[in-house]
């Protein structure tokens, strides 16, 4: 046997290739120019066949598909069987591109079968072909289609039709339904169908326990095959006698409805899956136009658009969620009635599927998540550099190459924390600043962007903490003016310095190092909590007002951090903290990440805590306030007694919560 193949190089054409391969014959392999990459990879798998694999360089959107006169010579009278499966398999690609392909480029195809007198023409159509016919399309049904608005959908018809009406060689056609990757070793090539949820449903098993239920879409039903299974039956239907004519439907007779299909793979990623499934013909009441007229709206349009990207869904996946077209398969049944070739269970492969995509095609493997490759030559400003947080933030920021500008008091401080960033092979470069002083933060700002440019990432540290109780704080309403002046005010003064030019350039990143206490409302700090809740409630506001200008804004929460700032107080000595370089890396996942918010999770238990049962979370910070005093200094005693070991255990519980 010989064939002639389009498409070869594709998901589907190269198995079939491989099995054509294997029955013996010889392939002539049609190749496009910018497809020569494609085919070496695959000519060492077809190594012990490269005898009888001949590629032949054309293309189907010109006439003949581009082949001379001396290789259509060559093929004339040889070819038993053409197998058409070059076309474009994409709802996302524009009209005229689909168009050319699949339409011009089957007719083109066809038209060649003619030329060289080819035995019998395969064409491989889709399921599209039947538009969105709302009912049971039958494999002698191609008229009744309807639904056919969509480019994807019009154009795959329209080939089919091409075949129908001016093939003049004998042909069958073949509908495939979604194909997915091989249910023996769940490889696949792209992300499409059902992928484009895989990224939904990690987030979700990211942020909730499995055991969790859900709320969801239930849908129309999708009919998904897996390549494996569309090769075979399309291979042996192929070389069956006495089928021309006829479409076959390559399709799963046990076709299941969207919300099945996404609980089935959530259950193989071990996320949690959709207990209520809300069927949405049920929205069916609510008219056209109202739904239109909705989606016409800038604000909702943006806001779908943000969570669809975030998700990675695009938007056409959208008119399969009611998809109402079944699929019967009956002559493709009584083709392949006795041979074994049948659909495996979708939740018997799905989690072949799911480790293939999670290992090989997640898209977010393949960014650059590195320090480095976020920031490498970037202008970085860090507050309170001189020391502790600040320092060890600015030492990764410099190792991974970008241009930091450290922010202190006083400029010895500085100078070693530059130097030792030179060491590490970074640049670095010092303006001491009194931070209390918004006019010296103006100069400071002013003089930064002139020495070196907009500024790409701010990252407001410095900061002053306060453990003083209320009842000894009448007298001091000073401890409440310098938090906010430094905390807020001063980090407020820096950040509006800096917007100007993350806003001319339409990209930019603040991230204001916040504290656990906002979350946990710790007693005993309510000056230092106070001014960082500010700065917190600015930062929401300034995300909401920025977000379409690409300019980020991050808040840490930072848990309790072995630094000078907490030495005063004695009680610390003996508490679990984080350390410098753990803080720091925490900095670094935000910028390399970009999230809203970082906190540990007994800080948004705290929250939680705060939020469900206000009172009950009072009366137990309560009994923390008053098993921890004031130290001495607040009290203004002489010594402070050692930390008994009730106090003690309950900082190792709380770990990271100031008290």
């Amino acid at each position: 046997m010989n064939y002639f193949v389009t498409g070869g190089t594709g998901f589907i054409g190269r198995r079939l290739v491989t099995s054509l391969l294997e029955r013996g014959g010889h392939v002539w392999m049609l190749v496009r120019d910018d497809s020569t990459a494609n085919i070496a990879p695959l000519l060492e798998g077809w190594s012990q066949h490269l005898d009888r694999l001949h590629p032949v360089a054309g293309d189907i959107v010109l006439p003949r598909l581009g082949l001379d006169d001396e290789t259509l010579a060559a093929l004339t009278g040889k070819i038993d069987h053409v197998f058409h499966l070059a076309g474009l398999y994409s709802l996302g690609a524009d009209a005229e591109t689909q168009r050319l392909v699949n339409e011009e480029g089957t007719r083109n195809t066809v038209e060649l079968a003619a030329t060289i007198n080819a035995g019998l023409f395969h064409h491989v159509s889709s399921i599209a072909a039947a538009g969105l016919y709302d009912g049971v399309f039958r494999e002698d049904m191609f008229e009744e289609a309807t639904g056919l608005d969509d480019p994807y959908f019009r154009t795959k018809h329209n080939a089919e039709g091409i075949v129908r009406e001016e093939c003049s060689v004998p042909w069958r056609v073949y509908r495939p339904g979604i194909v997915v990757g091989d249910s023996r070793t769940g490889e696949m090539d792209k992300i499409d169908g059902p992928y484009h949820f895989f990224k939904a449903i990690q987030k979700t098993r990211r942020m909730l326990p499995r055991w969790m239920p859900t709320v969801g879409v239930e849908g129309g039903r999708i009919n998904i095959v897996p390549v494996d299974y569309v090769v075979a039956a399309l291979d042996h239907i192929a070389h069956e006698p006495g089928l021309d004519g006829k479409c076959f439907h390559l399709t799963d007779p046990r076709a299941r409805r969207i919300g099945e299909v996404l609980n089935t793979f959530a259950a193989a990623a071990h996320a949690p899956e959709m207990a209520l499934r809300v069927n949405a013909r049920m929205l069916g009441f609510v008219p056209s136009y109202v739904w239109k007229g909705l989606a016409a709206m800038r604000p909702v349009q943006r806001v779908r658009d943000s969570v669809l990207e975030s998700l990675q869904v695009p938007p056409h996946m959208f008119s399969f969620i009611n998809y109402p077209t079944r699929f019967d398969a009956r002559e493709t049944e009584k083709a392949l009635q006795g041979t074994g070739i049948e659909v495996p269970r979708l939740r018997d492969y799905a989690w072949r599927l799911w480790d293939y995509w999670e290992r090989h095609l997640d898209p977010d493997l393949h960014i650059d998540r590195s320090l480095s490759g976020r920031i490498h030559g970037k202008l970085v400003v860090i507050t309170g550099a001189s020391s502790g947080i600040g320092k060890a933030a600015a030492l990764k920021i410099g190792e991974a190459g970008a241009r930091v500008v450290l922010v202190a008091r006083t400029l010895e401080k500085l100078e070693e924390t530059a130097a030792e960033i030179k060491e590490l092979g970074g640049q670095a470069f010092c303006y001491p600043t009194d931070l209390n002083d918004l006019d010296a933060i103006d100069a400071m700002a002013n003089q930064v962007i002139a020495d070196h440019g907009p500024v790409d990432v701010l990252i407001n540290n410095a900061g002053r903490s306060i453990r003083r109780g209320i009842e000894n704080s009448f007298d001091r309403f000073h401890d409440f003016e310098r938090t906010m002046q430094l905390n807020y005010f001063g980090a407020l003064r820096l950040t509006l310095g800096v917007l100007p030019g993350m806003m001319e350039r339409k990209r930019g990143h603040v991230i204001n190092i916040s504290s656990i206490g906002v979350l946990s409302n710790a007693p005993r700090f309510s000056a230092y909590v106070a001014s960082k809740a500010a700065l917190d409630a600015f930062t929401r506001c300034a995300a909401a007002e920025f977000s379409h200008r690409n300019i980020h804004f991050t808040t840490i929460n930072m848990p309790l951090v072995r630094t000078p700032m907490i030495a005063p107080t004695k009680l610390y000595d003996n508490v679990p903290t984080i350390s410098p370089d753990e803080a720091a890396e925490m900095i670094a996942d935000a910028i390399v990440h970009r999230p809203k918010r970082v906190a540990t999770r007994l800080g948004i238990f705290a929250e939680i805590a705060h939020l469900l049962a206000p009172r009950i979370t009072e009366l137990g910070m309560n009994e923390a306030f008053r098993l921890f005093p004031d130290s001495a200094a607040a009290a203004d005693k002489s010594k402070s007694s050692s930390p008994s070991a009730e106090q003690i255990a309950l900082a190792q519980f709380t770990r990271g919560i100031h008290w």
